[in-house]
């Protein structure tokens, strides 16, 4: 018997693309390739092209016209966006909304939507993946994974990108021993942004939509739905291959940061990053505001307790918190961290002092596991 909610029917694909011509077939391609429950049913793919002055159009017509994706239901919206809002945030929200609006039209109910970039290429199991993942989360973020775009890799960037992988592995470890979140269970990835992120229509609807920014908006749509008391799924389920390509369009996405990367292996700049001390700081803290929620004596009483005035529980509207999430997640957008702003060190030492953390943390770990 087919799971029907994994039926490719219910999902909508959203891409933002200017100038893309040369990119764009691969992902088009892999998205006609997704297979779901065998009910025939089309994949929506809405590619919003805007101040396109290449062959991007041209081609997708072209694809169609050849009969190369009979899988998917394409629809191509040309935009001209102006400045100051042309930027991927302005085009990414108006392809979601294209998706959004393309679903009720249709009247499908529990509809879904993904998010991906126009130079990423995904999986055949990528938009089932999700679906499946989104039985038991609001938002779903699928791994990143680097694909070259130049023949020969530089062996010290491959080992950058690995050490810096090997960090963040330590921090989410750190936050598994401290602070596990139940709603995503380890092993879970640490990538929630645009080039693969999924949820459901309605609720995108719900918290407003994807903010309108240059840079940053696919974080601060899953800031959205975590202040709505969402839970955000780092599904290890779900990846997609993202190019490393070091000339983008988007100041501080991921070409700057392979760019980055490409300075320090030359020797030009020092990769650093935020302490052990730091995450450990951080992972208490949440642990002890979320707790506040379910505190006997009640999330203000709690909060009280933790040195929070009366002006700060009017600011982040504690009565309309849902759950812990949405707690913490309006406290520290209102009111900040509450811990000393991380000062970045050298990635190696940030390394050696999550892993020496992490040993001393073992007889935590194995009293929760007793």
């Amino acid at each position: 018997m087919p799971e029907q909610d994994l039926s490719l029917g219910r999902a909508v694909v959203c891409v933002p693309a200017r100038n893309e011509a040369n990119a764009l077939p691969r992902l088009i391609r892999s998205l006609n390739r997704q297979y779901g429950t065998g009910d025939g049913a089309r994949l929506r793919v809405v590619v919003l092209a805007n101040n396109c002055n290449d062959d991007t159009v041209a081609m997708l017509h072209g694809l169609e016209r050849n009969a190369e994706i009979p899988h998917l239901a394409l629809r191509i919206l040309e935009a001209t966006i102006a400045s100051p809002h042309a930027h991927v945030g302005t085009a990414r929200r108006r392809a979601l909304d294209a998706g959004a609006a393309w679903l009720e039209q249709e009247g499908v109910t529990e509809g879904v939507l993904l998010s991906t970039d126009a130079d990423a290429v995904a999986p055949a199991d990528w938009v089932t993946a999700n679906l499946r993942a989104l039985r038991n989360a609001e938002v779903v973020g699928g791994r990143l994974v680097l694909h070259g775009e130049t023949p020969a890799a530089d062996p010290r960037l491959a080992a950058l990108h690995a050490r810096i992988e090997e960090y963040w592995v330590a921090v989410r470890h750190l936050e598994e021993v401290f602070d596990p979140p139940a709603h995503d269970p380890a092993p879970r990835h640490g990538d929630h942004v645009a080039a693969s992120l999924a949820l459901r229509a309605d609720l995108y609807r719900r918290v407003g939509g994807l903010p309108m920014l240059p840079c940053g908006e696919d974080n601060a749509l899953v800031a959205r739905v975590r202040w709505h008391g969402g839970r955000v799924r780092h599904c290890p389920g779900v990846s997609i291959a993202v190019s490393d390509r070091r000339t983008g369009r988007v100041t501080g996405g991921m070409a700057t940061e392979m760019l980055r990367r490409t300075r320090v292996v030359q020797g030009l700049e020092t990769y650093s990053l935020p302490s052990a001390a730091h995450w450990r700081a951080l992972i208490a803290r949440r642990h002890r505001l979320a707790r506040c929620f379910t505190d006997p004596a009640g999330p203000a009483a709690a909060l009280r307790a933790l040195g929070m005035t009366e002006a700060d529980l009017a600011t982040i509207g504690w009565e309309t918190c849902p759950n812990g999430i949405a707690l913490v997640e309006r406290i520290e957008a209102r009111l900040g961290e509450g811990i000393p702003e991380a000062v970045p060190v050298p990635l190696d030492e940030a390394l050696a002092g999550l892993q020496a953390m992490l040993v001393e943390s073992q007889p935590a770990r194995a009293a929760q596991v007793a």
